[in-house]
């Protein structure tokens, strides 16, 4: 039994190493908190891997195993030399945003909610083939310039879309040139992306919810941000679409889920022209062989060739994917004036990406960090840029279920040990004060006992994202406080729900 091999070093801290192991796995959480699915295996062959890894993997508390991964979701993987795909999951920039708005429990009627999210159902799409239709050319600017492309070509009016977007809304360090995105991904995903912008996503737990500030933990914060205890905010979590998923299959060592996917992604390959063919081949060559029964870890040199050309393209896709949720918030705005008849002065408080692999210093280290379903939570003393986070620390969202509460927290100076990284939500388990349901019509009437509206779930399986499936929201909470992970601002509790 592998659990015999964690070691408890206090209540919200374990430790587990076994000797196939060259480093440890924190588990930020108690032991009740640990997964009983084969995390552990998963854990134990990565960090079986010498001289890759640096110092200690992180598990957060929603660690969890999915089918198809090296690697456990929720997880926190560093090295000091080399890129991992296979560590993350294979969508980059998957992320979520809060979104701040004018409306109040006081302004705004349960029956206005109502109608205003039966618009948003065909507004914000969960499953469809078009959405926001935008040229060729756009496409290629968002992935060279960032969001501001997409600000420029729509109007957007969010304020702070870029100031409170991490990386500004670009995950390259400076403009590229439209031959520097063509020499990375294949025209053909480019193209089809046109058509794939404000679609929420038909993938996992991906949702657009209403959020009531239920309480303010943390009044001078929480001041800071703007926020009151009755304030309507959108909470929004996605992919990068299509584009992403695509492009991370032509890099990575990772069969294709769908029978689409796989065409595309073939079409993709044989019809892509890059000026650097040489590293692309042999990228492809390693690939294959990965793919072929190699069991080691895949790994691209992160100053090489192949390792900037796969930076270069998750970079791009992940600029799409903030386009993407600044698109759908755009388009909520809209559909509030219509429908609501008032503008609510959309602000965000922060977009951030929670499937990343960034160059950070940690303990004296120049290190690319992998984060797998976990969120970057810096303090003060690593955002000195900001004018606000500063002085509050990096925001970090932490839902659950979609009918359990959320929190808005921020990231704390004393977090070194899982490299500044936090929990993305609770992950999958099993909540022992929650009724346990098996179908949508238990569901539906759950969620009606809980006073939270549900939308669209045209999905057999949205029966997956009841409270019950996951682990216990202020377990996790209390293990993120007293781990100093991040620091709780405000709760806020689901009012409506869309989701596929």
């Amino acid at each position: 039994m592998l659990s015999q091999n964690i070691k408890k070093i206090s209540d919200h801290l374990q430790k587990f190493q076994t000797e196939k192991m060259s480093v440890p796995t924190l588990f930020f959480m108690d032991k009740d908190l640990i997964p009983q699915d084969d995390s552990c295996t998963k854990l134990e062959d990565i960090a079986s891997n010498e001289e890759i890894l640096f110092r200690n993997l992180v598990a957060m508390p929603d660690v969890s195993s999915k089918p198809g991964r090296k690697n456990a979701s929720g997880t926190t993987i560093v090295s000091e030399k080399y890129i991992l795909p296979q560590v993350n999951d294979s969508d980059p920039n998957c992320g979520m945003r809060l979104v701040k708005t004018n409306l109040t429990e006081e302004n705004i009627t349960p029956e206005e909610i109502d109608k205003l999210f039966k618009e948003l159902i065909n507004i914000v799409p969960t499953k469809k083939v078009v959405g926001t239709y935008v040229p060729f050319q756009t496409v290629v600017d968002i992935c060279r310039r960032g969001t501001v492309a997409i600000i420029e070509h729509l109007g957007i009016k969010t304020k702070n879309e870029l100031e409170n977007t991490q990386s500004g809304g670009n995950f390259f360090e400076k403009e590229m040139s439209m031959q520097n995105i063509f020499d990375v991904i294949p025209k053909l995903y480019l193209f089809f992306a046109k058509f794939r912008l404000g679609i929420l996503g038909a993938a996992g737990n991906h949702f657009m919810d209403l959020m009531k500030v239920s309480d303010v933990i943390d009044p001078e914060i929480a001041e800071k941000f703007g926020i009151t205890k009755g304030q309507y905010l959108f909470m929004i979590h996605t992919g990068s679409g299509i584009l992403g998923q695509y492009t991370m299959y032509t890099h990575t060592a990772k069969k294709c889920e769908h029978l689409s996917q796989a065409l595309m992604v073939t079409l993709g390959k044989l019809t892509f022209n890059s000026r650097k063919k040489d590293t692309y081949r042999k990228m492809q060559a390693v690939i294959k062989k990965h793919l072929s029964g190699d069991q080691s870890l895949l790994k691209y040199d992160g100053n090489g060739s192949e390792g900037k050309l796969y930076m270069d393209a998750r970079a791009a896709a992940s600029n799409f994917g903030t386009a993407n949720r600044a698109v759908i918030t755009h388009n909520i705005s809209e559909a509030i004036k219509k429908t609501l008849g008032r503008d609510p002065q959309m602000e965000l408080i922060y977009d951030m990406p929670h499937i990343s692999i960034t160059r950070e210093n940690h303990f004296g280290k120049n290190v690319l960090v992998h984060r797998s379903n976990t969120s970057r939570a810096f303090g003060p003393n690593r955002m000195p840029a900001h004018p606000i986070y500063k002085e509050t620390g990096e925001p970090v969202f932490i839902p659950s279920s979609m009918s359990t509460d959320a929190y808005l927290c921020v990231g704390t100076d004393n977090n070194q040990e899982s490299f500044f990284s936090a929990p993305h939500g609770t992950g999958k388990g099993t909540n022992q004060n929650e009724e346990y349901i098996s179908t949508k019509d238990e569901l539906f009437a759950k969620m009606q006992k809980k006073n939270v509206k549900l939308y669209n779930a045209q999905s057999s399986i949205v029966i997956n994202q009841d409270s019950a499936r996951y682990k216990n929201i202020n377990k996790v909470i209390k293990g993120v406080e007293i781990n100093k992970i991040a620091h709780v601002v405000v709760k806020m509790q689901p009012i409506a729900v869309l989701m596929y």
